[in-house]
């Protein structure tokens, strides 16, 4: 049984300090392509599939800016 997690992000508090790209042991976040948010940051995205909802990024997080899910696959 597999595992498959999603991350959001609370775009308009995120800072773009970059913590989560690097905690994440998939490589699925990465900073928006030329998007910033209200704050004039560039933020955080989810760009691919393969997280596993292990809470790497949201750990590391100094805004708490990110939820993770996570739910089992059959």
């Amino acid at each position: 049984m597999a595992i498959e997690g999603t991350v959001v992000v609370e775009i308009d508090r995120c800072k773009g300090c970059g913590l989560c790209i690097e905690a994440c042991p998939q490589h699925v976040l990465d900073f928006a392509d030329s998007k910033v948010n209200i704050k004039g940051y560039r933020y955080v995205v989810l760009t691919s599939a393969g997280c596993t909802g292990c809470t790497n990024c949201a750990i590391v997080c100094p805004d708490r800016v990110l939820t993770i899910y996570r739910k089992k696959e059959a």
